[in-house]
């Protein structure tokens, strides 16, 4: 099995969709269920400035989604991204996570020259902190009742990986 990472295209919006009506997809984002076509459409049509947007697939189906929000038009933070990052429910565990972060850190070491990774996870997720974690993410503090999901509030952890 190979998973190819590529730039996400404006005609994936709905494979991005259906990756994020997942169960556990919806568990473990900041997404509510039942998302819309239209809204990843345009979302994946008009990014805004300084997202980086990559897809994973697998013999051109797209099974994962990784985003880098870097700040361009904010100098004291130009040195920083964010990444938000989901898996197509089946496809988790599976190493499309793994391929999707290396992709990130490539970019943002090699290309974008930022020093700064941030994330947010919640604390309960534990596959995804020991992810984070073998790319040299540290647990840096927790937001406390940060999300409603599931009909109560979670805690959430910030987690950053610093490049001198």
């Amino acid at each position: 099995m190979t998973i190819t990472i590529r730039r996400t295209e404006p005609g994936d919006y709905e494979a991005v969709r259906q990756i994020f009506n997942g169960p556990k997809a919806v568990w473990g984002t900041l997404q509510v269920p039942f998302p819309s076509a239209e809204q990843w459409r345009k979302r994946l049509a008009e990014p805004p400035e300084g997202l980086f947007s990559l897809v994973a697939c697998i013999e051109q189906e797209v099974v994962g989604q990784l985003s880098l929000q870097t700040f361009p038009h904010r100098p004291r933070r130009r040195h920083v991204g964010q990444i938000g990052m989901v898996v197509r429910d089946d496809w988790q565990g599976q190493g499309v996570g793994t391929a999707l972060m290396q992709a990130a850190v490539d970019l943002a070491d090699k290309w974008l020259n930022l020093t700064r990774l941030e994330l947010d996870v919640y604390v309960d997720n534990d596959p995804a902190i020991r992810l984070y974690e073998k790319f040299g993410f540290n647990i840096e503090g927790t937001m406390v009742d940060f999300a409603f999901r599931d009909g109560q509030y979670v805690d959430t952890y910030l987690m950053a990986r610093l490049r001198k």
